[in-house]
């Protein structure tokens, strides 16, 4: 085993710098206080840390400053903000100069811990590969190491604002609760198994993690109906791609991933939704979400049925290759093995999904 992590603690406040050193030394990590900017300022010139824990708002200046001054001299030393101030956007501003994460007070013991593991776990990436970002299509080689970078991707894929718009989305439509965060690590997964380049990944990520954004403009009376709509209920749910396509194409980083948004109903034989588009002329992007978006939809719960197995999935989407599905997609995904679509959605959701038999039932894949 390697030597325990240093972390440098920066806090004004006595009793939260003593509280935030305890908890880290009972984990047996080595902790340095500091109750200032300027003390921070003289340990990081004498010192190196694998981790620094800083106050946001402190009596002589701010967070901000020593993450500046970090990313210059350490740059490979992650910043976990520490705020009480109930403002996203100042969290946002921290993440933007470099921040790794950021905890809002008050913040629960295990919520602490998992964030300090996860900054250390990404400094240790880092140092072992110094071009990591580059070159992540070499990296993933192993099951294992796929499901590690779906999710690290996943998370670094959309910032806090698109996590909100996720979140609220889920509160109106309760029947895909948790859906936006799985499909996008399945799209995630699925993308790079067919090598598309870490930029383009970005979108993708976007574009499946706000697929369903435009339903926020269709009326609770139809999103939440327990039947089956009317064929002019039907006419109004699926406007909901072109209206996601207006609410986002208009902002800049999120005009590619608006391509993928109004694109992802349509399917690869021309007989989707909303312009009828034909095999490639569908972005890759929307190729890939599909089965992404199928896949999630057979193995979840759904008011008209119970969840199926993901063989059940496997079998549904090989039947649809050349209709619904793009074959080259199609034939990627099918060499994926069903464990790592199970770990994932583990790693979301935080439990293990239902075993099921393989009864012949009548699917229903997504529709709306």
């Amino acid at each position: 085993m390697g030597s325990p992590a240093r972390i440098l603690i920066v806090d004004d406040e006595p009793h939260v710098r003593a509280m935030l050193g305890a908890t880290l030394d009972r984990q047996n990590y080595i902790t340095v206080l500091a109750a200032s900017n300027s003390e921070a300022f003289e340990l990081i010139d004498g010192q190196h840390f694998d981790l620094v824990l800083t106050d946001m708002v402190m009596r002589d200046g701010n967070g901000i400053g020593l993450l500046e001054r970090l990313h210059i001299d350490q740059p490979q030393t992650p910043v976990i903000m520490v705020t009480a101030i109930q403002d996203i956007s100042v969290a946002i501003t921290a993440m933007r100069k470099g921040a790794y994460d950021y905890l809002l007070k008050p913040f629960e013991r295990d919520q602490l811990l998992t964030a300090v593991r996860r900054a250390l776990d990404h400094r240790k990436t880092l140092r072992e590969n110094e071009s990591y970002q580059q070159n992540l299509e070499q990296i993933v080689q192993a099951r294992t190491e796929l499901l590690h970078q779906a999710i690290v991707d996943l998370e670094r894929s959309y910032d806090i604002t698109l996590e909100a718009l996720g979140d609220a989305l889920d509160l109106k439509d309760s029947e895909t609760e948790g859906h936006s965060k799985r499909v996008t690590a399945y799209t995630i997964a699925l993308a790079r198994a067919m090598g598309i380049g870490s930029d383009a990944i970005k979108v993708i990520a976007r574009g499946a993690f706000l697929h369903d954004i435009g339903k926020m403009a269709i009326p609770d009376a139809i999103l939440r109906k327990p039947g089956k709509l009317t064929i002019s209920e039907q006419a109004l749910m699926r406007e909901h791609c072109e209206r996601g396509y207006n609410i986002l194409h208009k902002i800049p980083f999120l005009n590619e991933a608006a391509e993928i948004v109004y694109a992802h109903q349509e399917h690869y034989d021309g007989s989707g939704y909303p312009r009828g588009l034909r095999g490639n002329a569908i972005p890759i992007g929307a190729r890939i979400f599909a089965i992404a978006d199928t896949l999630d939809a057979i193995t979840s719960d759904r008011p008209y049925r119970g969840a199926k197995s993901f063989d059940v999935a496997r079998l549904e989407i090989l039947r649809c290759s050349g209709t619904q599905f793009d074959p080259a997609v199609v034939e990627v995904f099918l060499k994926i093995p069903n464990e790592l679509w199970i770990e994932l959605r583990t790693e979301i959701t935080g439990t293990i999904p239902a075993s099921v038999g393989m009864d012949a039932v009548q699917l229903t894949t997504p529709s709306r």
